[in-house]
């Protein structure tokens, strides 16, 4: 398997679309700025084919450490996840 990174991802789309890559990754940083900031306000960002975007809430926990087995007070976070469309999920799995 192998790694997509932004410096890849830059040269490909340059290369299917004949714009410079300079362009290409200010547009690249636009796109992920936008979900940065969607995703910070707590907002979902779906693209309709590829996926969907979200905040996900987990509250205060009591968890045990695995060392002592005493209690340990988890605080409340809000991670980011991915959905993927049904589309993409086909296309991956068959």
């Amino acid at each position: 398997m192998n790694k997509l990174t932004k410096t890849n991802l830059i040269d490909q789309i340059a290369e299917q679309t004949g714009d410079t890559k300079v362009d290409i990754e200010r547009h690249i940083g636009a796109f992920l700025d936008t979900i940065w900031s969607a995703m910070v306000a707590g907002d979902e960002v779906t693209l309709r084919g590829f996926g969907t975007f979200k905040v996900r809430d987990s509250k205060a926990r009591t968890g045990r450490n695995p060392r002592t087995g005493e209690p340990v007070e988890i605080a409340a976070k809000r991670t980011a996840a991915f959905k993927p469309s049904s589309a993409l999920s086909e296309k991956m799995n068959g």
